[in-house]
């Protein structure tokens, strides 16, 4: 995750002065009009959070602070804070010297609010996996064209670790592995789209592994995509995946054939 809030070198404090000082803010700000104040002001607190680059366990400035800078009531100003919270981008640090904290944004928390749109336009488990076939193969690809040997080396010391017989250590080892290929797609809105593709599944879905007799040769796939990425072969990577992501689709239409019909939950 992000920085650990509890060590405080790395945590800004609630400042005296206004938030952005100089050119880069008037002393009381002026929110886009055509929206609702808490929605305005919630988009001007990210804008300043990317302008400043804030890293996690960044606490933001204090609640009076933020109502002189932006001009705003109390009101707006917590749901504002709401907002951001419940999108995963700040959470409310407790106790005397707490407040609104910066964060570690994840792909889990941008797949959990796909998941409403999911959810209102009746997307199956059954098309999220046919998704996930087209999008990781597609990570594969771009991985190899990328043509970075040292990242497919890493990539093929990574799968050394899969542990065919405990099951919790094989879903980390396999996991590791495919948010491995994705981040080295090169391309973090792909990147984002897949991985929260296969955060929604696991964290909706619990069990869906290949039995122990089948690991050896899911971990016998991955170096072979692995080995694929590191040379560079780029329809050779993508054609491996794509048959590695049918494989488990179809191990999981013939293991639990219900589930492909029924509608993702929002979370």
């Amino acid at each position: 995750m992000g920085a650990n809030p509890d060590k405080g070198s790395g945590i800004l404090r609630p400042m005296e002065g206004p938030w952005l000082s100089g050119e880069e803010m008037a002393p009381t700000k002026t929110l886009k009009r055509g929206a609702k104040v808490a929605e305005a002001l919630a988009q001007e607190i990210v804008h300043d959070i990317v302008k400043r680059k804030l890293p996690p366990g960044t606490l933001l400035p204090s609640e009076a602070q933020m109502i002189e800078d932006y001009g705003v009531g109390r009101g707006s100003l917590r749901e504002a804070l709401r907002i951001l919270e419940v999108h995963g981008l700040i959470t409310m640090k407790p106790g005397r010297n707490g407040g609104p904290m910066v964060i570690e944004v994840r792909t889990r928390d941008y797949g959990r609010m796909s998941t409403l749109f999911y959810h209102l336009g009746g997307v199956t488990f059954g098309e999220l996996l046919e998704a996930r076939l087209v999008m990781e193969a597609t990570m594969a690809r771009l991985a190899a064209e990328r043509n970075a040997p040292e990242l497919g080396e890493q990539l093929a010391e990574s799968c050394e670790k899969s542990v065919v017989e405990d099951d919790d250590r094989y879903f980390a080892a396999t996991h590791d592995f495919h948010r491995k290929v994705s981040s080295m797609s090169g391309n973090p809105i792909l990147n984002l789209v897949s991985m929260s593709l296969e955060d929604i599944f696991h964290d909706q879905v619990s069990g869906f592994l290949f039995p122990p007799d089948r690991r050896e040769d899911v971990q016998a796939t991955h170096k072979a995509i692995a080995r694929a990425i590191a040379k560079g072969q780029a329809a050779t990577a993508e054609r491996l995946m794509r048959q590695h992501m049918q494989e488990y689709a179809d191990y999981v239409r013939r293991r639990h054939p219900s589930l492909v019909d029924q509608v993702v939950n929002w979370r």
